[in-house]
């Protein structure tokens, strides 16, 4: 069952049993190395959490190393629950965008789109971005898109993407200091918060809104805002995602208000997970009502009760929550009548 956040479920309805396109934005960021930061990977290859994420959802194999990537407590990627629901009811395409990785996919017949760009540096000494530059570029991209299906599931594998999201939505001036999700159950905040800090002062006095951007943020945060204005409502769109893709409407907000333009969301929402939705470390609904525009969100209601097996019931402790478009593709799943049931069998044939 698909349940509300924010705003009314009309739209998300309208979608039942239509065809999606799902795209996944890679990036990493040197945000990821810092020890203790992220538990999204493998430690010491991090950096690899994306390009993993990409292979399995689109060939159910990882082939840039030797098993599916989980955290050091045995949390699998949020990639299973995706591939899960593209098992069952295949997305009628998978395309990948190239938002900066440092190592791309080995695979063969998917679109990957690429952006010409470099992972960006470590917030903690600054991530030295072109944030006009790559805006831009999402800006075009939008422009220029051309769906073959009903809508688009958009989504993001970042590692450390939430300590990003967290400094930029600060730097922009939102009052959102306990709103954001972390990938772990205990959030390592002393090492978030001593991170964001450092983050926060190197940003230079009287900076325009790009400036702060290229400082604190990280590409996917960037190009994802202007896909948003660039594609302009021309075709539905779902952000898949928790508060990293919360973040990226906050900067839609902003970037709109310094420019004195305006957003039709009317074609555009948000779908997270349960353990997003009622996490009580984070608080999505906070973040999404911070927008001047009023924005549809839901969550889908869905667990990992029907399971035994201990690393899927780490999900259900808090452990991972999003990721790889998880929450999305759960709403997709069930605008198609998937049912927990279905769909936490297949999680678990991964893991035999």
């Amino acid at each position: 069952m698909v349940k509300n956040i924010t705003g009314k479920r009309d739209f998300i309805e309208s979608l039942r049993g239509k065809k999606a396109t799902f795209m996944l934005a890679m990036s990493n960021t040197d945000t990821a190395n810092i020890e203790g930061i992220t538990q999204a990977g493998i430690p010491g290859k991090i950096y690899l959490t994306p390009t993993l994420d990409a292979e399995f959802l689109t060939t159910g194999e990882v082939r840039s190393l030797e098993d599916i990537a989980s955290t050091p407590k045995g949390v699998p990627t949020p990639a299973l629950i995706t591939r899960a629901v593209h098992l069952l009811k295949p997305f009628s395409n998978i395309e990948l965008l190239n938002l900066g990785v440092e190592k791309l996919p080995e695979v063969k017949y998917f679109k990957i789109h690429d952006f010409d760009t470099k992972p960006s540096q470590s917030i903690k000494t600054g991530a030295n971005i072109d944030a006009h530059e790559l805006f831009q570029k999402g800006v075009e991209f939008g422009q220029n898109y051309t769906c073959k299906d009903d809508y688009i599931i958009l989504a993001e594998s970042v590692p450390s993407g939430t300590t990003t999201a967290k400094a930029t939505a600060l730097a922009l001036g939102y009052e959102c200091k306990d709103a954001f999700s972390s990938s772990f159950k205990n959030v390592p905040n002393d090492i978030r918060e001593l991170t964001i800090e450092e983050a926060l002062k190197n940003i230079p006095p009287h900076s325009d809104i790009f400036t702060i951007l290229g400082n604190v943020s990280d590409n996917m945060i960037i190009f994802n805002a202007g896909f948003v204005l660039g594609l302009n409502n021309k075709i539905p769109l779902i952000l898949a995602g928790g508060t990293q893709m919360a973040c990226v409407l906050l900067v839609v907000n902003k970037i709109l208000e310094v420019m004195q333009g305006e957003i039709n969301a009317s074609n555009l929402a948000l779908a997270t997970t349960s353990w997003i939705a009622n996490d009580d470390k984070s608080d999505i609904k906070k973040l999404l009502e911070m927008c001047s525009f009023s924005i549809n969100s839901h969550y889908a209601d869905f667990n990992f009760s029907l399971s035994s097996h201990p690393a899927l019931k780490l999900y259900d402790e808090g452990e991972a929550k999003e990721g790889v478009g998880a929450g999305g593709a759960l709403v997709y799943g069930m605008l198609n009548a998937l049912t927990k049931e279905e769909i936490t069998k297949q999680v678990e044939e991964f893991l035999k």
